[in-house]
Formats: C-alpha cells, structure tokens, sequence
C-alpha cells in the first residue's frame, strides 16, 4: 500500500503538538502500542521540525505527516524533516503543486465546492474538512460528495470517542482527524499510558467497523 492508502486503512489521523521535541518519540510509541500507526505532527509550534525528524529517526515505522502547513516554505521544511505526508487547514494552490512536484502526498482543508473543484482541478481524491463541527459535520459532507462523487473527506474538527462510528461509516468519509486521542496536556504532562488506551479504544472502533462491512 502507498502512504494514502495506509492513512485509509488506519481510519484515524491523531493531530499531534508537540511543546518539547523530546516528547515526539514516546507519543509515537504510545500511539504505536495502542495501535495507531498514523500521526500529524502540527506545525503550530517551533519544535515541529525537530519532533517530526526524531519520530521518523526513531519510530520508522510510525507514518508520519506534518500538519497546520501554510506554506511552501513550511512544506518544504517538512519534507527534509522526514514527513510523509502533509496536511494543510486550507487549500494553497502553490502548496499543493508544490506537493505534486515532489511526490507527497497532500490534504488540503476544503469546505465549499469551490474549492473542491480546485482540489480536483490538480488531481486530488481526498480533502480535509476543517472543521468540521463548524461547517455542517456529515450533513454537509454528504451534501458536497453527491455532486463530487470521487472526493472522500478527512473531516477534524469535533470528531471524538463518541462520533468516530458514525464518521466513519460513510462512504464519503476517507479517515478521521482529531486530538482527543493525544491532547496537548496529556502530551505535556507525559500521561503516554492514558494516549495508549484511547488509542486502543480508537483502534478497536475502527476494527470493529471493518469487521461489519
């Protein structure tokens, strides 16, 4: 499987920031143990860079992207870091060829048909839906999938524990973004066991789903 196929089939995006560097690799780990093989580390703090190149060091198995990407400038800081993917709140025309000239694969933030027709414009299949609580959740997914019926969305944005079901069984639906499942708190305050059970409980949510299908 390439890399959006492995974001696919893991089901969960968790949107990671990280304060200090040092704690990157064992929020990987955590993620890892509770089986979560996906993380996006934000570019919302100065460490980003470091975390991002010590997690793809350190944890080579754990698929790694970089988040909150405004910028080429920033894209391309998170490539010689180690990213894999990257994940923008909005759609950056000069961003997303950037992407595409380079082989990485991208999720640009799109809420209206617009710019999902500028997504599909340069090629893209999946979007981010940021967020998602704010601009209509699945209703308004499922509104916007039924005049592009090749886009799938990555929606963030008040998905948790207890909608990641519902979220995720749509057909419109790629994966699911989201932080509960590694707060900032808990990353800050080292609580690496607590990020491991909501990882499992998340993990065994997306199991089960497959197991329905």
């Amino acid at each position: 499987m390439n890399i959006m196929e492995k974001i696919g089939a893991a089901g969960i995006v968790p949107v990671v920031i990280i304060e200090d560097a040092r704690d990157a690799v064992p929020t990987a780990k955590a993620l890892l143990d509770g089986g979560i093989g996906v993380m996006e580390i934000t570019f919302r703090t100065a460490c980003a860079e470091e975390a991002i190149r010590a997690v793809a060091k350190e944890v080579p198995e754990m698929i790694i992207g970089a988040g909150t990407v405004l910028s080429v400038e920033q894209g391309q800081k998170a490539l010689s870091s180690g990213a894999q993917f990257i994940v923008s709140p909005g759609l950056d025309d000069a961003l997303v060829c950037w992407c595409k000239d380079v082989s990485i694969p991208v999720i640009p933030g799109c809420v209206t048909p617009t710019e999902i027709m500028k997504a599909v414009a340069r090629g893209l299949t999946v979007v981010k839906f940021f967020p998602a609580n704010i601009y209509g959740g699945l209703s308004a997914m499922k509104a916007l999938a039924a005049p592009f019926g090749g886009i799938r969305f990555v929606p963030t944005g008040g998905v948790g524990e207890d909608n990641l079901l519902e979220y995720l069984s749509q057909p419109y639906v790629f994966a699911a973004g989201g932080s509960w499942i590694c707060t900032k708190d808990d990353i800050s305050q080292h609580r690496f066991a607590k990020i491991t059970e909501l990882s499992r409980k998340a993990a065994d949510q997306v199991k089960k789903l497959a197991g329905n299908i």
